[in-house]
């Protein structure tokens, strides 16, 4: 049987600088873990740290780019304007829009990204252009509407308790609404709504006993551990997710978790291409049920 999937622990982290930002930056260094040599077809995942001090200058790609941010504080200079983006922050950057990155702190930043489509093989998808006009930072604000393009999350956002008009912060609508279902909690980030073509990123908690049954879906999908751990199967290997571990499961990988400990388990998750309005899950147990019932009706062959 082939595998579709990709498991990698924290313990195997390698951070490079990547050829296309040799010239353009500084103290920038990626861990490439879901891209074409690893078997994607649709995305390219990283974890991404850039030094205290560090940056990378004013550049375009031909790509989308969705951006979370794990620890420190990252400057991001866009044509709307410059943001400080802090942990449980995220921002999403246009095909061929023009942006620069950069670190005003005293410590290492770090994020991860999903780039959409994947970038060329063999191209160079990544243009230095003019500098954007250099301006005090603005923080991430989701009710001002400057910041159209940013967002944060928390823990509370993921605690179902906690989904009054009162606590939200922006008003009640589809774009805060808080998906439950089987102890799994899920709140979109990064979709249509914010612009976003083709991929889409979101959080994803599961409380003691919460589980997904063996499926799979036309798309790919990504996952870093963030918090607790998670029994997890890809291809029908087992495998047990701990926090800084990061998984991918390809078109037709059939996967499942169940979260087996007394804890909250939480992860950052990304789709790409976005997911259909229909059938973009399609769970074994289903078409087991159909199976069986046309066993039962003699309508079987």
């Amino acid at each position: 049987m082939s595998l579709h999937h990709i498991v990698k622990t924290a313990a195997e982290a390698d951070y490079k600088t990547p050829k296309a930002y040799a010239n353009i930056s500084k103290g920038y260094r990626v861990w490439s873990i879901v891209n074409r040599e690893t078997g994607s077809v649709h995305q390219e995942f990283n974890l991404c740290e850039l030094d205290a001090g560090g940056s990378i200058d004013t550049h375009i790609h031909t790509f989308e780019e969705a951006i979370y941010i794990l620890e420190g504080e990252l400057v991001c200079a866009t044509g709307d304007g410059t943001y400080v983006m802090k942990q449980g922050d995220y921002g999403f950057v246009q095909v061929a829009a023009p942006h620069a990155l950069r670190n005003e702190s005293g410590t290492t930043v770090r994020w991860a990204e999903s780039l959409a489509p994947q970038p060329r093989d063999g191209m160079d998808d990544v243009y230095p252009v003019e500098d954007l006009p250099k301006v005090p930072p603005m923080t991430v604000d989701a009710r001002d509407p400057r910041t159209r393009a940013f967002g944060h999350i928390s823990n509370d956002n993921m605690d179902p308790t906690k989904q009054s008009q009162n606590l939200l912060a922006l008003s009640a609508s589809m774009r805060t609404a808080l998906l439950v279902y089987s102890g799994i909690t899920v709140k979109m980030m990064i979709d249509s709504e914010l612009g976003a073509q083709l991929a889409t990123m979101f959080m994803v908690q599961y409380v003691p006993g919460g589980m997904a049954s063996p499926h799979d879906h036309p798309l790919e999908e990504a996952y870093l551990i963030l918090e607790g751990e998670v029994d997890s199967k890809f291809d029908g290997i087992h495998y047990l997710l701990k926090p800084g571990d990061v998984a991918w499961s390809g078109v037709g990988c059939i996967h499942e978790f169940k979260n087996n400990t007394d804890g909250i388990v939480r992860w950052l998750e990304t789709a790409t291409p976005q997911p259909s309005r229909r059938y973009s899950y399609r769970f074994l147990r289903d078409w087991k049920y159909f199976e069986d019932k046309m066993k039962k009706d003699g309508t079987n062959g």
